[in-house]
């Protein structure tokens, strides 16, 4: 069974739109190339044909991935949720207590992750040291460089 995932609805709509490009242009693009390579005649010697058939494999892959996350996207209510403790979507203001900087964060899905954005996926180092923590709470993460200590500022929606 695949894993659910929780999703914003610009997040769900990005996802969807993406499928929909995938299935709408992508598929019919690649099913021409095939065309237009089987009407050069020999197959056993085509490379033209053979690169687009493995594209059209791997695409056709990329769909069935698309279509599970999509078939098992859940999309979240913000109105709904609780901010006494950090969830995904909440807007985490943190102090890094190695270096006394304040940064925020808001928590999303690995698929919304965007870093320039200041969102972070709750799958990330980061992301699942901070879930359940309350404000007052120290969330030590263990990251690459180390561990790195955070202080939970503040969490709003």
């Amino acid at each position: 069974m695949a894993q659910v995932s929780y999703y914003t609805a610009e997040g769900l709509q990005k996802l969807k739109d993406e499928l929909h490009q995938l299935r709408m242009v992508e598929r019919p693009r690649i099913s021409a190339q095939i065309a237009e390579a089987r009407d050069k005649g020999d197959l056993s010697e085509n490379a033209e044909y053979d690169a687009a058939k493995e594209a059209q494999g791997l695409l056709e892959a990329r769909i069935a991935k698309m279509e599970v996350l999509v078939s098992n996207a859940r999309l979240i209510d913000d109105s709904q949720m609780d901010n006494s403790k950090v969830f995904i979507l909440s807007r985490v203001k943190l102090k890094n207590l190695n270096n006394s900087m304040t940064v925020e964060y808001t928590l999303v899905a690995e698929n919304e992750a965007n870093l320039a954005d200041k969102k972070i996926s709750v799958d990330s180092p980061i992301g699942k040291g901070l879930l359940g923590k309350k404000v007052g709470d120290v969330a030590e993460v263990q990251v690459p460089a180390g561990k790195i200590k955070f202080e939970i500022l503040e969490i709003t929606r």
